[in-house]
């Protein structure tokens, strides 16, 4: 099981540049890698592998002083980085969707390097009074260990967001703890209205951090526009309206990390919707959607149960909403957005919600136990397991 653990860097003004300088190498070789296949293939009409361009590296960084500063096994990662890009269009171009050719890095627009083999070149040394990690040919930085690490550490990337540096350490935790699903299980049900509704009929509200920063995004990005291009003003705009953006993501993100933790460290079994995120937010409720962050929310849920040994089911959201969770019938008018109420002819009576949670709940038990799903059977498996 791999984690990966992030810290802050703080650098001063000569680490800074240094690491910049990386930066901008690593976006060099990357773009040269990528021009050399799309000519290579244009000439002479043959594919260009990772091998051959890792052999002509080790050649080209004996005569270019700037490429023979770089770290070879880091090189070789962004190499390879390339070599996945081109794997995955060949393996969109054979499915038959939208391919997608692997673009040339701006600058900017290139922002992490990776140490493969964690001591070849970045290491981290974590004293009784600080800790610092040390980068080839940049120096000991100092490193914000907010919290321990765990597990051994396989590989190092170093990463520049808002003009601020970071190291994400990969960590190998070793196996992990089989995932039965027994103990107190729960259906979730993720909206708008509420961020989630559980089948025992807890609710939690929507943060929307996105639309509360609407106001000051609206200044800020006004501002941007008015700047001339290429200005120093203009860069200094474009940094504002990413630092808001970057607050807002990380609430969201520490929002959803807070309630995956809820979830898990109460239940042993936690069963969601498939949702189509990417459909929903074709439609007019794509703001909402994207400020809610339903997929994030799902791969954190999934990491802290894997983690824990809590089983995670996904199941089919088809008619969650509509069926009643008590006797399973259909209601004769369909619910649409506006009705709030679930109300079924056997006499049970509930939020819509709450509804589709207790739905949920009975699919997700029935595919832990591998039997045939019966609405009626719903209540009772929730009080056994509540």
């Amino acid at each position: 099981m791999r984690k990966a653990f992030k810290y802050r860097l703080f650098t001063n003004r000569s680490q800074e540049e240094a690491l910049d300088t990386m930066l901008e190498q690593h976006r060099r070789l990357y773009n040269l890698a990528l021009r050399e296949r799309r000519d290579v293939y244009e000439t002479e009409e043959r594919s260009v592998s990772y091998g051959e361009q890792s052999a002509r590296f080790r050649d080209t960084r004996k005569v270019s002083p700037s490429f023979a500063a770089l770290n070879f096994s880091s090189a070789q990662a962004t190499l390879g980085r390339l070599d996945k890009a081109f794997k995955a269009f060949f393996r969109r171009v054979k499915a038959g969707e939208c391919p997608g050719y692997p673009r040339f890095k701006p600058e900017g627009r290139f922002r992490t390097v990776e140490f493969p083999s964690y001591g070849d070149g970045c290491r981290l040394k974590d004293n009784a009074s600080s800790a610092r990690l040390y980068v080839q040919h940049v120096g000991h930085i100092k490193v914000k260990l907010h919290r321990p690490i765990e597990g051994r550490i396989k590989t190092v990337s170093v990463k520049r967001m808002c003009g601020k540096w970071y190291v994400v350490f990969s960590c190998d935790l070793g196996d992990a703890p089989e995932a039965t699903g027994d103990g107190p299980a729960v259906g979730i049900d993720l909206g708008l209205k509420s961020f989630l509704i559980t089948s025992d009929g807890a609710s939690v509200e929507p943060p929307r951090y996105y639309r509360k920063a609407q106001k000051k995004l609206r200044r800020t990005q006004r501002s941007l526009s008015r700047k001339k291009k290429g200005s120093a003003q203009r860069n200094k705009a474009r940094h504002r309206v990413a630092k808001l953006h970057e607050k807002t993501a990380n609430q969201r993100r520490d929002f959803h990390h807070k309630q995956a933790r809820k979830l898990v460290d109460a239940h042993g079994l936690i069963a969601h919707e498939a949702l189509n995120v990417k459909g929903i937010a074709r439609t007019r409720l794509a703001k909402s959607t994207h400020d809610a962050g339903w997929a994030q929310f799902v791969n954190i849920l999934a990491g802290k149960a894997e983690e824990a040994g809590v089983r995670v089911v996904a199941v089919d959201p088809q008619n969650t909403t509509q069926a009643c969770s008590s006797c399973g019938a259909m209601p004769e008018v369909k619910k649409t957005l506006s009705d709030r109420t679930h109300s079924c002819s056997c006499g049970y009576v509930a939020d819509r919600d709450v509804n589709a949670a207790r739905n949920i709940l009975g699919l997700g038990l029935s595919l832990r136990d591998g039997t045939q799903w019966v609405a009626a059977s719903v209540s009772r498996e929730a009080v056994c397991f509540s």
